[in-house]
């Protein structure tokens, strides 16, 4: 049987789309990324629609026209551009959605304990009741250790920590922060490679 041979016609528009990196072109078209320089040194291929693949997709984020119906063989720019922007706006909506799923956890666990500070002398009471038969006294220690301030403030801290992280992710998701925009090609393949292993 026969190997499959690559599709260098949609290597090269990934290629020179630049929203990839080389690494990730080769592992998605089951091809060495040295073969894909080799290539792309012999045709002349250039990374050069990075940055107006990156401003549609900021585009298609900001009007919400994504398109299912993506052109087969592509042939000119503007069409490499229209499929790696499509690409592009599809992970960052996907992103936008589990950074505000996380967002609302991160909310339920800080009601969560503010109610536990609120109760903590309830629920040290409760635990003094359920653990009076504790012989050596562990169970009720490592209860008691659970609810304590020491506890709490550690939970407050971690939670604090992941929503600070949660805000950063939202704020360059929705494109809110120029400094966190990628200035160049490479950045962009490197944001894209990270996007696309997490989606």
């Amino acid at each position: 049987m026969d190997a499959k041979q690559p599709d260098w016609e949609a290597i090269e528009r990934a290629y020179r789309a630049g929203a990839l990196s080389i690494r990730a072109i080769a592992e998605r078209q089951g091809v060495s990324d040295t073969a894909i320089r080799k290539r792309a040194k012999a045709g002349g291929w250039e990374r050069d629609l990075s940055e107006q693949v990156r401003k549609e997709v900021r585009n298609k984020l900001v009007r919400g026209e994504v398109r299912d119906d993506q052109p087969a063989n592509p042939e000119n720019d503007a069409e490499i551009i229209e499929e790696a922007a499509q690409e592009g706006a599809t992970v960052v909506r996907s992103h936008r959605r589990d950074i505000r799923k996380a967002a609302n956890l991160a909310d339920l666990l800080m009601d969560d304990l503010l109610l536990t500070i609120r109760k903590r002398e309830e629920i040290e009471d409760a635990i003094e009741d359920e653990t009076r038969e504790d012989k050596n006294g562990m169970r009720r220690a490592s209860m008691l250790a659970a609810v304590a301030l020491p506890s709490n403030a550690k939970t407050l801290f971690q939670l604090s920590s992941a929503m600070k992280n949660l805000q950063i992710l939202e704020r360059q998701a929705f494109g809110l922060d120029d400094k966190d925009t990628p200035t160049d090609s490479d950045e962009l393949s490197k944001l894209m490679d990270e996007l696309s292993k997490e989606a």
